[in-house]
């Protein structure tokens, strides 16, 4: 195998069929593919068809970036101020903090990043191969060159590739930028052309849009085209969340807050109280160490990522952690009905022609066959072969799940379905356009050509001038017939049915066959129509209602006639019991204005037979009256709205490899169920960021009031916290009990309530309050209360001396860890209160959250090494303390948990009696 750069030259002269093989022989391969050995060897000879990263290790600038952010910045320059007085000992331990912090910020963004990496392997590629001359789905990156590939509309092409039979339509804005689709046909043959331009060639990284083709990989992983971009290019820095841009806003806040305090805090010492100038610039040091909450970025980041990892487990893989926050937004949801309210399990129920109705499923369950009309033969024959499902015996059935439901009718009906035999009778094909709702293919049947036509029924019949009746007998299709037939395709809507509608052509011997699709699907002779069946999925109702009930709305648009697609919405719950339904027509004949009000003023409404060109209409029109929209798809066109949409969902299952890479999330299970799961667990995940959120900000307040007391003191009362414990309780005991609340579960009434507003913070003046003003006062009350306690009892009063050698220092060393255990057990009482905004914290369980329970118990016994541990004690001032002074800590968190309860249930209170709450 050459390299990429020394592509194979094609002799002038050679037609398309020698050129191809001659590639063969040079790949050693043939047209039935490889041996699964053949390929094992040829793996471990050329890799994986994976793109290897670029630029080198990221990690130094990853970790760089730890120590420049605002808060970081902070105490450099604390530290910084420390050295330039002396105070060497406490700038070491600033910036060892510094360290920790970004050490530890490092792990968690790493471990993010992977989260979020590692969810691609839930959605690997998929590439359609001949291996041991048998069609296999398998991972793209098993590809190797020589194998024979399957490509269909909706692929995304996993390698370069020579077609070898049939023609598609690419997108090769991956490659050349340039959007508008190319034809690749194996029928024609480029020479001296650039090789992105040849005809016969399809490369890695574009997509498939329409038609079907089989090619032989002859380039992978990095000597694909897209493989030599790829080295040339550096990836693309990702964007900051809108979150995280809050945060950094809140981050350079602080910063200058802290700042402005620290700086008037120096003068004030100096001149006001009568301090050294090293001790001002000390204290101040201390000050900025207080307000910096060290471990709010590292925290965030890693709690979103937790969040994907486990709507991942749920079905629902989030693309972006910026995704998680537009969950919690979403006020209405855009679903398709084919199996992602219905199970897209097709059955066929019911077969009818002019020669009467036949119950599928009467015939299946009585065991008879079904007659052998020449009219059901007929149909049989053209749902067998105007297909591209698979049948066979002993395997599973695979192919799309209409088609299979076709084959089955056909199957009834006594048609062959070996598809060897059909694909050696096909001779062309019209692949299935969602605009025009129809599949075509031309066949060889007795000597003679035929055009065999499947589609939805109104898209069809226009394009018939007879009808099969009895016998076979071919009779022209008058008005009557054309009502009889709608009203037939209506009845069977009525009762939630999809219905085909299956017609032929047979072609004069003496004409060439026609290569246009307008010249073949012409003057069509009707056969009849098959029913299907495809019931909602169990958990369907449930959720609709759930999304209902939290000011949700669900609009239903789908491709099915209309009857059908109200029937469904009616039976789950999305729509009343007479919704507007509006037809892909009615659709195009609004304006862009008459359709924003159309949206905003139907409360019940449903787009039928609407192609996936009318969904991103829709989703313009809701965006524009400003709502937060989620849009479901699955195939190629759906594309534009799915990037077009707040949050864009793919099927995991049924979806295109083109609608998924257009997403932001991706339903594993096709269920919109997971859909609401997922806005369920995203409003759940922005609570708890809340909540953490109010926890960290929270201990700003005791950690600054014990240096205010000092300096308002005028040196009368000595401080009651030194920095080193200032710093051992940031380091020790934040951290951890914040992570464990990001896994709170859901609060009671959270699907009770209305969607969040897309322009609301995430940090918001009142959490403020409550976390500095409320939370945070009762916490420093608390500690100066312990502090004071300690200290007077011992004897002391303003103004005594507490330095080294004086009669109260161990008393006032004791006095000031007692400040830091107050610290430490109002900590405990804030974490147990912010674990509900509103509700009482017994509707969620006292001990439900285990990781709380357990980094509060890390958090005690990190707290007893400070404090009963010689080392520490001679590094932090700290000094044991008797039972009796623990007995009094005892109280405090139960204080701090009491206050707020309190406050809950007074709010809940107000809002009851409050007609806004009734």
């Amino acid at each position: 195998m050459k390299s990429r750069h020394e592509t194979w030259v094609r002799p002038p002269g050679l037609d398309p069929e020698e050129a191809a093989e001659l590639l063969l022989r040079d790949l050693h391969s043939s047209r039935a593919g490889l041996t699964s050995v053949e390929a094992q060897q040829r793996h471990l000879q050329y890799g994986g068809n994976e793109l290897r990263r670029r630029g080198g290790r990221r990690w130094p600038g990853e970790l760089a970036r730890q120590f420049t952010h605002p808060l970081a910045l902070l105490l450099w320059l604390a530290a910084a101020l420390l050295t330039a007085v002396g105070s060497f000992v406490v700038a070491v331990a600033v910036v060892l903090i510094i360290f920790l912090n970004a050490a530890f910020a490092f792990v968690q963004e790493v471990h993010a990043e992977h989260a979020v990496e590692a969810l691609a392997a839930y959605i690997p590629q998929r590439a359609k191969a001949l291996r041991d001359g048998v069609p296999r789905e398998i991972d793209a990156t098993e590809l190797v060159p020589g194998d024979i590939v399957v490509i269909e509309a909706g692929d995304r092409i996993a390698a370069d590739i020579r077609l070898l039979q049939g023609a598609i339509e690419v997108d090769m804005s991956a490659l050349t930028g340039e959007s508008v689709t190319t034809l690749r046909s194996a029928a024609i043959l480029d020479v001296d052309v650039p090789v992105l331009t040849a005809h016969d060639l399809v490369f890695s990284g574009t997509s498939c849009t329409g038609g079907e083709a089989h090619g032989v990989v002859f380039a992978t992983g990095m000597n694909t085209e897209l493989g030599r971009i790829a080295a040339l290019s550096e990836r693309v820095k990702q964007e900051p969340s809108p979150l995280e841009r809050q945060v950094r806003r809140v981050a350079w806040l602080i910063a200058i807050v802290s700042v402005s305090l620290a700086l008037a805090f120096i003068p004030l010492a100096a001149f006001g109280i009568g301090l050294s100038l090293v001790d001002s610039v000390v204290f101040a040091a201390g000050l900025l160490a207080g307000m910096v909450p060290e471990g709010l970025l590292p925290v965030i980041t890693l709690a979103l990522a937790v969040a994907v990892r486990a709507l991942a487990a749920r079905g629902a893989l989030v693309k972006r952690l910026s995704a998680v926050e537009t969950l919690g937004s979403t006020d209405v949801i855009c679903t398709d009905k084919t199996g992602t309210i219905t199970e897209n399990r097709m059955r066929p129920t019911r077969v009818w022609t002019a020669s009467g109705l036949v119950d599928l499923d009467d015939a299946a369950a009585l065991g008879r066959d079904i007659p052998a009309d020449p009219v059901q033969v007929t149909v049989g024959r053209i749902a067998a072969t105007c297909n591209n499902a698979r049948l066979e015996p002993g395997e599973e059935p695979s192919g799309d799940p209409t088609e299979i439901a076709v084959l089955l009718a056909a199957r009834e009906l006594g048609a062959g379905l070996a598809a060897t035999e059909r694909e050696s009778d096909r001779c062309w094909q019209f692949h299935f356009d969602p605009e025009l709702k129809l599949m075509s293919t031309i066949d060889r049947h007795h000597g003679r050509l035929a055009v065999r036509t499947k589609g939805a029924p109104e898209a069809l019949l226009p394009h018939c001038t007879t009808f099969l009746a009895a016998q076979g007998r071919q009779l022209p299709l008058t008005d009557s017939d054309r009502q009889r037939i709608a009203a037939q395709v209506d009845a069977f809507a009525a009762d939630g049915l999809r219905v085909l509608a299956l017609a032929e052509r047979e072609l004069p011997p003496d004409r060439r066959p026609p290569h246009r699709r307008s010249d073949a699907e012409t003057d069509l002779c009707f056969a009849g129509l098959i029913a299907m069946l495809d019931p909602p999925r169990p958990a369907v109702a449930e959720a609709v209602r759930d999304c209902r009930t939290a000011g949700i709305r669900i609009i239903m648009i789908t491709g099915d006639h209309p009857l059908t697609a109200a029937a469904i919405a009616r039976r789950v719950g999305i729509t009343g019991s007479d919704p507007s339904v509006i037809s892909g027509q009615q659709l195009e004949e609004l304006g862009d204005t008459e359709l924003r009000a159309l949206v905003s003023r139907t409360p019940d409404i449903v787009f039928a037979r609407a192609s996936p060109e009318a969904k991103l209409r829709i989703a313009d029109a809701l965006s524009e009256e400003g709502h937060v929209v989620a849009m479901t798809g699955d195939g190629v066109n759906d594309a534009p709205a799915l990037r077009r949409a707040d949050i864009g969902i793919a099927m995991g299952r049924s979806g295109t490899d083109v609608a998924r890479e257009a997403s932001t999330m991706v339903l594993t299970d096709d269920n919109f169920a997971s859909i609401a799961t997922a806005v369920r667990d995203g409003r759940r995940i922005y609570d708890n960021v809340r909540k953490f959120i109010i926890y960290i900000f929270a201990h700003a307040t005791p950690e600054v009031m014990p240096f205010l007391f000092f300096a308002l003191g005028g040196g009368r009362i000595p401080l009651p916290l030194t920095i080193l414990q200032l710093l051992a309780f940031d380091v020790g005991s934040e951290t951890l009990p914040a992570l464990a609340l990001s896994r709170e579960p859901a609060e009671p009434g959270l699907m009770d309530r209305p969607p969040r507003p897309g322009s609301e913070g995430v940090i918001q003046g009142p959490m403020l309050l409550r976390a500095w003003l409320f939370l945070g006062a009762i916490v420093a009350a608390l500690q100066m209360t312990g502090f004071f306690f300690v200290l007077t009892r011992a004897g002391w009063t303003p103004g005594d001396p507490t330095e080294p050698g004086q009669p109260l220092h161990h008393a006032y060393q004791q006095a000031t860890t007692m400040t830091f255990l107050g610290m430490i057990a109002g900590q405990i009482g804030t974490a147990f209160a912010v674990r509900t905004t509103r509700a009482s914290l017994r509707s969620v369980g006292v001990l439900s959250n285990r990781y709380l329970l357990a980094a509060i118990a890390g958090e005690l016994l990190l707290a007893a090494v400070f404090v009963y541990t010689p080392p520490f004690q001679k590094l932090l001032g700290t000094a044991a303390l008797p039972a009796s002074d623990l007995l009094f800590l005892l109280p405090y968190p139960f204080i701090v948990w009491g206050a707020d309860e309190l406050r809950r249930y007074l709010i809940r209170r107000h809002s009851s009696r409050s007609p806004q709450g009734q």
